[in-house]
């Protein structure tokens, strides 16, 4: 079993950035592909990206790419999504996510989840 805790989450001005963190524990999250999903209100949930085992292949929503970076640091079992010139289409509840297969795009593979964290963008 795997828990995974978001935190980095908050209230920042159009153009600002944030930086999410996704801490795992239970078992060793490293043999795991990970993601991050949100969703907004009324809206389904949907990919933002994703990172292999070993953080080398990386894979980005069209919407976020060239904005958001996605990285881990599999010593401290800690994910990170790195968000800058966050727009106000951004604002969402960000879940991160453990696939004990292959890191997809489609939120219902994915096998483990946080809790979520708010992202709001003030114009």
């Amino acid at each position: 079993q795997v828990q995974l805790v978001e935190s980095g989450g908050g209230l920042v001005q159009a153009g600002g950035a944030l930086r999410l963190s996704c801490t795992a524990s239970g078992r060793t999250f490293s043999p795991y592909p990970m993601g991050w999903f949100r969703q907004a209100p009324g809206k389904e949930r949907e990919f933002v990206a994703s990172i292999s085992r070993s953080g080398h292949v990386t894979k980005y929503a069209d919407s976020v790419k060239d904005r958001f970076t996605i990285s881990r640091d599999n010593a401290k079992n800690t994910m990170y999504l790195q968000m800058n010139s966050l727009k106000p289409e951004d604002p969402a509840v960000y879940y991160c996510a453990a696939d004990t297969a292959i890191a997809t795009m489609n939120w219902i593979d994915y096998d483990y989840w946080g809790q979520g964290t708010q992202v709001t963008v003030s114009s």
